[in-house]
């Protein structure tokens, strides 16, 4: 997949106006409270009752009147399963993949810079070394085709001088966002059903990395702050682990005493097939924490 790493952009961070698509969701909220904390910078925070990404003319005319410097989205469809059914795929294809490109449109239009994130799902999960930012793309799912979508729309603009970022991540957590859309993460699912049964059966595949969305937040100010070239990025925490050891780490770190059982993905079936291998690799960017010390502290928080 070609990216577009030759092009720079001036520091634009300081006194920008930024456009925040998804305000209100779990990663939304964490990048409106980093960017803000520049009180310089003009910050539009932006959710579904503001705009609807999907409507192409109100995309125009928005990003046309607002003339932001810099669009941040952090809109996604996520029901994974969902997607398998053809409402939900059609629901998919147009937010993570059709919206994305009238985004793009309209950033280039208005010499804006695009910031966009996508997902592990884009890879097939059969390398178990895990997948870097220039692997070849193969989804094994429906919504991951529809978030390649997504890309392919950024990408195709590129050489007709669009700036943009693509930032590819996993496996998030982190504290909840306002929308009533946004979903609790895997952490906070575990440790509640830990007050209500004896023991939890949890799949022990499907390796990946965990992401802290306060973390992603700030690594994505800096790579505009440190005027990395424009192309694709993978942002995560390090040390890939499955499910079942993430969630006995995450008892051990909280002092909770839990059995915990491992089970194969077989006898907790889903719609969607999961890439069985998928930990994304950063060879761009400054490493970040490991999950566990930034799960300690979202603990430490949640206290």
């Amino acid at each position: 997949m070609a990216t577009n790493n030759n092009m720079k952009l001036p520091n634009q961070v300081t006194g920008a106006k930024i456009l925040i698509l998804g305000a209100k969701g779990n990663l939304g909220q964490q990048l409106v409270r980093v960017f803000s904390e520049d009180t310089d910078n003009e910050i539009i925070a932006w959710d579904r009752s503001e705009i609807d990404i999907t409507d192409k003319g109100l995309i125009e005319k928005k990003i046309k009147d607002l003339k932001p410097e810099i669009i941040i989205n952090a809109v996604a469809f996520t029901a994974v399963d969902k997607c398998e059914e053809e409402d939900g795929y059609e629901a998919s294809k147009k937010i993570n993949g059709d919206a994305v490109g009238y985004l793009a449109q309209a950033a280039l239009v208005n010499g804006s810079m695009l910031v966009h994130y996508s997902t592990d799902y884009i890879f097939d999960g059969n390398n178990e070394s895990g997948y870097k930012e220039d692997d070849e793309p193969d989804p094994v799912n429906r919504y991951g085709e529809t978030k390649l979508l997504g890309e392919q729309e950024i990408i195709r603009l590129s050489g007709r001088g669009l700036k943009w970022y693509i930032i590819r991540t996993q496996k998030l957590f982190g504290p909840k966002g306002e929308s009533d859309l946004s979903k609790m993460s895997f952490f906070d699912v575990m440790l509640n059903l830990s007050k209500e049964r004896e023991f939890l059966d949890v799949v022990d595949e499907e390796e990946g990395c965990f992401t802290y969305t306060p973390d992603l937040a700030m690594m994505t100010k800096k790579i505009i702050d440190d005027d990395y070239g424009f192309g694709i990025y993978h942002v995560i925490n390090p040390k890939p682990v499955t499910w079942y050891k993430a969630a006995k780490e995450l008892f051990k770190i909280a002092g909770v005493k839990i059995k915990v059982n491992a089970i194969s993905s077989d006898k907790f079936p889903r719609p969607a097939k999961r890439p069985k291998y998928s930990a994304l690799i950063n060879t761009k960017l400054p490493k970040l924490r490991t999950w566990q010390q930034a799960l300690k502290e979202y603990l430490n928080i949640k206290k």
